[in-house]
């Protein structure tokens, strides 16, 4: 475990927001076996392309290509269903679901840019629990970078969004997190090199314990304090 940014170990937070792919779970494999097909029948450079898919909603992807004749709904719509068909693969980050499970139901949100059917899918074929908060494509006007999503799953929280801390893997999330004043701390597991970074870094989840003061905020250690109830 890295503590780039030591700050977030002794800050008190109101609520944690999770993003889903690459933070909470490794879906790489199955994402880019649907993605390359698709790049494959629109005459992309795949694995130029495959570079730029994390982290965004499949539309937002589709028209940053700006392809000729293209309906971007009705070949998202086309991607979610090739995703839904292929959870091969899918697994839970190291310590995800044991982290998660230790959390106070309230206080804890998904945030992810994937359509509702399908973080459900990926999150079931991992063995993570849905949390009773989330927030998915559907619920925004403009996804990640834009910070919506970020204030919306605070909103349904019912806690200010610069009182959270964000946990994201990839740089349109962070910069989404960032635009809505939360804190961050970044998920490192399925990254291929390293990422330039000033946030707090972490590979997985197993050596990360959650106190709940008395006051109901959340703390993160790296190690159990005995002093205090760790859940």
């Amino acid at each position: 475990m890295s503590s780039r940014n030591p700050a977030v170990f002794s800050q008190r937070y109101r609520a944690f927001l999770f993003d889903m792919d690459g933070t909470l779970l490794n879906s790489i494999a199955a994402a880019e076996r649907v993605w390359s097909r698709w790049a494959e029948r629109h005459g992309l450079d795949v694995q130029a392309f495959l570079t730029t898919i994390h982290g965004a909603r499949a539309i937002d992807t589709i028209m940053r290509q700006a392809l000729p004749g293209v309906d971007p709904e009705a070949e998202a719509a086309w991607i979610t269903e090739a995703e839904l068909n292929d959870v091969e693969g899918v697994v839970a980050l190291a310590g995800a679901v044991a982290f998660l499970n230790r959390l106070p139901a309230d206080q804890w949100a998904l945030v992810t840019s994937a359509p509702k059917a399908l973080a459900l899918r990926r999150m079931q074929a991992a063995g993570i629990s849905m949390p009773a908060v989330m927030v998915t494509a559907e619920d925004v006007a403009s996804g990640k970078p834009d910070p919506a999503c970020y204030v919306l799953g605070a909103q349904r929280l019912g806690v200010p969004v610069q009182e959270c801390l964000v946990f994201e893997d990839a740089t349109v999330g962070i910069r989404a997190a960032e635009a809505a004043g939360a804190d961050v701390m970044v998920v490192t597991s399925t990254h291929l090199a390293p990422m330039a970074t000033e946030h707090a870094c972490i590979e997985g989840y197993e050596g990360l314990q959650v106190v709940r003061e008395a006051d109901g905020l959340l703390t993160l250690r790296e190690k159990i304090d005995s002093q205090r109830a760790v859940f």
